[in-house]
């Protein structure tokens, strides 16, 4: 430990207070990413994720009173990686329901093609574990609002409403089995029966989009 403790001080030379800390939070929230992508939820041990981040274990409760803190943060680092991709994949997409519709699905799928870890954070794990299944609720939530936002009505009506509740538990739990990998590996055979069935769903609803 004394050797780990003359590399931290080595490292954190000359460097700022509050930079230090940035960075040495931003370490732990890796490690964690690691671990817990890799390993699961028993993995994520304070003393496991200081070894994996090279740090000694008080720079861990300088920024996060406890795992289930830490993994929080992973949660939240990994959901806003996502928005990014999404927003940059619909805005690429331009105004048409369809290619909208394949952008965000097949963005959502890649996202976690790239790196199956960011599955388990965000979707697989989430399941068994409050702290996770939290987040996942208000990501829920949040994706819901967005749905009915593109309704463009103040007071959508009751079949918008069911439609977009339905569709956005269907996007998390489709996100969930890829990540699983219940889905098989061919992902744009997956991407084009989702499209297909999230398309029928809108034509079913076009005609109570208009009126509010």
């Amino acid at each position: 430990m004394a050797s780990t403790r003359t590399v931290a001080s080595t490292r954190w030379a000359g460097v700022p207070a509050s930079r230090r800390r940035d960075e040495r939070r931003a370490m732990l929230v890796r490690a964690a990413f690691r671990l817990f992508g890799e390993e699961g939820e028993a993995a994520l041990t304070v003393r496991a994720v200081c070894r994996e981040a090279e740090l000694h274990t008080r720079y861990f409760y300088e920024n996060f009173a406890d795992t289930g803190e830490l993994l929080a943060a992973v949660y939240d680092r990994e959901a806003a990686a996502l928005g990014e991709v999404l927003a940059r994949a619909l805005d690429e997409a331009g105004p048409r329901p369809d290619v909208r519709t394949r952008a965000g699905i097949r963005g959502v799928l890649s996202f976690i093609s790239d790196d199956p870890r960011r599955g388990r954070v965000l979707f697989a794990e989430a399941r068994g574990n409050e702290v996770l299944a939290e987040r996942r609720r208000a990501a829920q939530t949040a994706l819901l609002d967005g749905v009915l936002a593109m309704s463009r009505a103040e007071s959508p009506r009751l079949p918008v409403v069911v439609a977009a509740t339905m569709f956005t538990g269907a996007m998390t739990e489709l996100a969930g089995q890829w990540a699983d990998g219940r889905l098989g590996d061919d992902l744009d055979a997956v991407v084009d029966s989702a499209v297909e069935l999230s398309l029928a769903l809108h034509a079913t609803t076009a005609p109570h989009l208009s009126g509010g």
